[in-house]
């Protein structure tokens, strides 16, 4: 299984806000699927961050296409050679 970043720009308009809804119930399900790793968004670039479990990139824009909000979003998807996060790591070591 490879890693995948989607970078998506997106735009909004009156209608953007009702999909917001079923858009996190779809992303929280790909989570709970174990095929998204970290989802972010920053209103003030409009822009997403979403790294995925995937075998091919074609595979993770098959998963891109299906939230209820992708018809507001141009996207790149690029390979990663490393992913690190603190959620990767071991505890740190308390001693009593």
């Amino acid at each position: 299984m490879k890693k995948y970043q989607a970078i998506i720009k997106f735009t909004m308009d009156d209608e953007f806000m009702t999909f917001v809804p079923p858009h996190r119930t779809y992303i929280n399900y790909l989570m709970n699927k174990g095929i998204i790793d970290s989802y972010a968004v920053s209103m003030e670039s409009q822009t997403s961050w979403i790294t995925l479990n995937c075998d091919t990139k074609l595979q993770a824009a098959a998963h891109l296409s299906k939230s209820p909000l992708y018809k507001y979003w141009d996207y790149i998807i690029e390979e990663l050679f490393v992913y690190d996060s603190q959620h990767y790591r071991l505890p740190a070591l308390q001693l009593n």
